[in-house]
């Protein structure tokens, strides 16, 4: 197996569930070092599942994520993060530092280099600030300070711009494109397809299984955003694994299909479960998974 360049990405035969439901399954591919990637897709695509997959809070049910080993920085939504604790944005943003400084380690002598990362995002001056006063829009900005202290070769973004103002999305899209520049690895979910059509090069679009992966311009065309939307609303939330590996077929979903686009990119335009029954899942596994992911004709 050729080993990962650094910064990417390998999501092979990846399914990631809670209880043994998949909330997003099948996923064969690989994140390149340097790419900026919006993960797209319908309400409960599964979107976040995959984000905090490769971030290793939800373990996989199947398949595996791999990493080669760099720094990762992960920004969850804002309405997952507690804003009531007594914070200053000062502590906030220092808490970037953690990773290279250890938790405990004293940030005296830091106290410039935090300043200046939130003036970078446009809160010079906010330092004393407790967070539960700032906006929306604030608050992002000193989350985005954290993460340039945490300086790391991959970044995760969960809906990013969801609920603040235009002027701070400009600014922080801003601050993204600088780090896709300096060639970081960047993994956004987003809903605003104007905005991934506009800054985003490639995207994943996701109905709990790949619908499409590779350029944006080829992604988000209305048939795959029509199928995506198709397969969504007729996905069954009780369905289980399907466990295709005990029936030997292993993890590479480009080879199964027989496809691959862009950077070794599987697309599963073959593997629609909301009208049809793939062999490769349904076979051999008797009655226990005679109806495994078969979620229904959609409307």
């Amino acid at each position: 197996m050729t080993a990962l360049r650094p910064g990417a990405i390998g999501l092979r035969g990846l399914t990631l569930g809670y209880e043994r439901h998949p909330a997003v399954h099948h996923l064969d591919g690989t994140i390149p070092a340097g790419d900026l990637l919006a993960l797209v897709g319908p309400n409960g695509a599964g979107k976040s599942t995959l984000l905090k997959g490769i971030v290793g809070e939800i373990p996989a049910l199947d398949g595996r994520v791999e990493r080669s080993g760099e720094a990762l920085a992960y920004l969850p939504q804002a309405d997952e993060i507690d804003r009531s604790f007594p914070l200053s944005v000062l502590d906030l943003a220092s808490m970037g530092l953690w990773r290279r400084l250890g938790a405990w380690r004293s940030l005296i002598g830091r106290r410039s280099e935090v300043v200046a990362a939130l003036r970078s995002v446009g809160l010079d001056g906010f330092e004393d600030r407790p967070i539960g006063t700032l906006s929306g829009g604030q608050f992002q900005r000193a989350l985005f300070a954290r993460l340039i202290l945490q300086d790391a070769r991959v970044i995760l973004l969960d809906e990013p711009f969801t609920g603040i103002d235009a002027r701070t999305t400009a600014d922080l899209v801003s601050l993204i494109r600088d780090w896709h520049a300096e060639g970081r690895t960047i993994v956004a979910a987003l809903h605003d397809l104007a905005q991934v059509r506009a800054h985003f090069p490639s995207t994943l679009l996701l109905a709990r299984e790949p619908v499409a992966w590779g350029p944006t311009r080829t992604v988000l065309t209305p048939a795959n955003l029509a199928r995506a939307t198709r397969i969504s609303e007729a996905w069954d939330e009780n369905a289980a694994i399907c466990a295709r590996d005990h029936a030997g077929h292993g993890h590479d979903h480009a080879q199964e299909h027989g496809q691959e686009h862009g950077h070794s990119h599987a697309l599963a335009d073959a593997h629609d479960h909301a009208t049809t029954r793939d062999p490769h899942h349904h076979a051999d596994h008797g009655p226990a998974h005679a109806h495994t992911h078969r979620h229904g004709d959609a409307a």
